[in-house]
């Protein structure tokens, strides 16, 4: 197993139950873990990387996002904010309906490859884009993107069951039985899910949300989930509850309550049309919320407030979402957008959340989120996951006083330094480093003009 030393960084951010930082202090890293932090560690034989002036910070882990989207973006004349989000949906699900497994393949490379350049190691991607073109090859393709560029990647298992005819927005091309999408998690996770120490690859039983499936979708959904010991997540408390009450005659809390769509081993995506009670339900089942704030501006909805989530025990992570409601994969630039977001709230209930409580939102909280007790803090035995700052640099003189806080109060949402998963380089001085980037990223654009722009020359003015 290789070893990489950090040497002599500026700082070293834990994120850890102490919230220690150390000064002028090195990282060794032996083989997948951290090895030990302190000054003057010998180094062996250890790869040295010099750390003056570097800041280091826990890889960051992104708990929601759609890769497929980022082929959907950058188009005007599907203008999220102006449209409620059923009729978004209803909208760009004719577009979706077209996608075949080589656009997900680049859209999933070009997606990673955005949140390694900006900290993030660790990604949740909740995919249910599955056609009569892309066939049940969705996640075969992310895991295989995912291998290429060396990103720890928790794959949601997504769907949709209900047809458009019985009130869903789905079109018929977008359609599975429940039966399909169930026999295709189980060989998902039989195939990709490792539940070991370090492990790369993990599933998530993610049927897409409760407005778009049969009940009982999510009902094999839990049992599944519950016998193969792995993770639920779903679209919940964006929109859809009034639709739910008409449909069911309740609430979309309630009606996941009562099949057992909730508990410590489940988390939401958005949350935000939500109750006091129904937060204080989630609190209490241990249940997750996935924060998205760049589709929470787009759309003009109601905006989280973190801090009292937070005291009621409520367990709050990070997601970019997909590139449609943001048109980008910078988990540093979703940090900067929840840290001032969260700036709302702050004369109301005369205070709010710190950078560097946003911070741990995205690192920690997000590896707590996907049930990662090994990761999401700088610390022995944890996950070799950072990624690393270079503060030398003109703009950040003036700043360099408080690295806890660096990050979401002064605007740091470029590319970082140097990103490391499982104790492997990654990216570094501008470049990954196991891919052609300039050849995925022609061959992408020559995928997405054959099959999305071509198609919808309307769209793609």
């Amino acid at each position: 197993m290789s070893k990489i030393l950090i040497k002599n960084a500026k700082a070293i951010v834990t994120c850890n139950a102490k919230d220690d930082v150390f000064y002028d202090s090195d990282l060794l890293i032996d083989g997948a873990k951290i090895s030990a932090i302190g000054k003057n560690l010998p180094a062996e034989d250890a790869e040295v990387i010099d750390g003056t002036g570097k800041f280091v910070y826990p890889g960051m882990v992104n708990t929601h996002h759609h890769f497929f989207q980022t082929f959907v973006r950058n188009l005007i004349t599907i203008d999220y904010p102006h449209l409620t989000v059923m009729d978004w949906i209803d909208k760009i699900y004719r577009i979706f309906q077209n996608i075949d497994d080589q656009i997900i393949y680049y859209s999933s490379l070009t997606a990673m490859a955005d949140l390694l350049k900006h900290g993030c190691t660790t990604a949740f991607d909740h995919q249910y884009c599955y056609t009569t073109t892309t066939g049940k090859r969705p996640v075969d393709r992310q895991m295989e993107a995912a291998a290429q560029l060396g990103i720890r990647y928790h794959a949601g298992r997504g769907g949709n069951t209900l047809p458009r005819e019985e009130g869903s927005s789905i079109p018929a091309a977008m359609v599975e039985t429940t039966d399909e999408f169930i026999r295709d998690c189980e060989r998902l996770i039989d195939q990709y899910h490792d539940a070991s120490p370090y492990s790369m690859s993990q599933i998530v039983v993610s049927p897409c949300q409760p407005i778009n499936c049969y009940r009982d979708t999510f009902v094999e959904s839990v049992k599944l989930a519950r016998d193969k010991g792995v993770r639920l997540h779903t679209h919940l408390g964006e929109g859809e509850s009034e639709g739910i009450r008409e449909r069911y005659g309740m609430r979309t809390l309630d009606w996941c309550e009562k099949i057992g769509f909730i508990g410590d081993d489940v988390f939401y995506a958005h949350a935000w049309e939500l109750t006091q009670a129904e937060y204080e339900k989630i609190a209490k089942t241990g249940t997750g919320i996935s924060h998205c704030p760049a589709p929470a501006v787009l759309g003009g909805f109601p905006i989280l407030d973190i801090k009292k989530l937070q005291e009621m025990g409520v367990l709050v992570s990070l997601g970019c979402d997909g590139s449609a409601t943001n048109d980008s994969s910078n988990e540093l630039d979703a940090l900067r957008m929840a840290y001032l977001m969260q700036a709302y709230h702050t004369k109301e209930r005369g205070g709010s959340v710190s950078a560097y409580d946003m911070l741990k939102v995205a690192t920690i909280n997000g590896a707590k989120t996907l049930g990662r007790m090994d990761l999401g803090s700088l610390e022995p035995e944890k996950g070799a996951d950072m990624f690393l700052v270079d503060t030398r640099s003109l703009e950040f003189t003036g700043a360099v006083h408080d690295p806890k806080n660096l990050l979401a109060r002064v605007g740091v949402t470029g590319p970082v330094w140097m990103t490391i998963v499982n104790g492997k380089i990654v990216y570094a001085d501008g470049h990954l480093t196991g891919v052609d980037e300039e050849k995925l990223a022609q061959e992408g654009e020559e995928v997405c003009t054959k099959v999305l722009r071509n198609q919808f020359p309307n769209y793609w003015k």
